[in-house]
């Protein structure tokens, strides 16, 4: 579904991402670990269309997108929920969903699918007339999880969507991407917590200062001595 290929990135005389390659297949929750500033994010952004890519390539279901504009990669089915949430705080909750369906003209759809990020999220449904401003951590993360998959996409890119939440909140929105991904939305993760993130992942890569230095089944790299050094706590 999602192929980069040799990819480059560059934040002014600052070399980001070198080189890296990775796929992520129909129907999979592919994770990205690696500690911070390695550019797990930089990855994320350049695949929405927020940075453009230096050399290399982006496609998605076989199209070339990397010249595309963020706006256009969201019409063709990639949304990103990013790092910090950055909902909008001075709307409310019900405001916010609806300007995730900013690209639909399909209104009864659209109803039909707040009704479904509801039923996904009991506590957004509690406070729909309330500022986003004011919720909490994880209500503000399950409210851009929410907005997000209301432009329908077909890949979701999650930033970092375990930052700053208590142990309890980071299971249940583990559980909940898992719920995404089985009905049928293909996941590329981003996470710091690299336990939780190779348990729900089918496949993973280890991001090194720009560099993928580790790549395979969850699983298998789970069971990596070197991984567990560095990003499980282990020996």
């Amino acid at each position: 579904m999602l192929t980069v290929s040799k990819m480059d990135v560059y934040y002014d005389a600052i070399h980001a991402l070198k080189g890296i390659s990775i796929k992520v297949n129909e129907g999979e929750i592919v994770t990205l670990i690696g500690a911070n500033g390695a550019g797990k994010s930089t990855t994320l952004r350049t695949i929405s269309g927020l940075i453009k890519p230096k050399m290399g390539t982006v496609e998605f279901e076989g199209k070339n997108i990397s010249a595309f504009k963020a706006q256009d990669i969201v019409k063709l089915g990639i949304s990103q929920v990013p790092e910090g949430r950055r909902v909008f705080a001075n709307m409310t909750v019900m405001e916010n969903l609806e300007l995730g369906a900013f690209i639909r003209s399909d209104s009864a759809e659209i109803v039909k699918d707040i009704k479904k990020v509801f039923e996904r999220f009991p506590r957004l449904a509690e406070r729909k007339s309330q500022l986003a401003g004011t919720l909490s951590g994880g209500e503000q993360q399950m409210l851009a999880m929410g907005r997000a998959l209301m432009s329908k996409p077909r890949l979701l890119l999650l930033d970092e969507p375990s930052m700053g939440l208590a142990p309890l909140l980071v299971k249940e929105i583990f559980s909940i991407i898992q719920e995404i991904n089985a009905s049928g939305t293909t996941i590329l993760l981003v996470e710091q917590n690299a336990n939780m993130a190779l348990a729900i992942a089918h496949r993973a890569y280890v991001l090194e200062t720009g560099r993928i230095t580790l790549e395979g089944t969850a699983r298998e790299l789970a069971a990596s001595a070197a991984v567990r050094k560095a990003y499980l706590g282990g020996e």
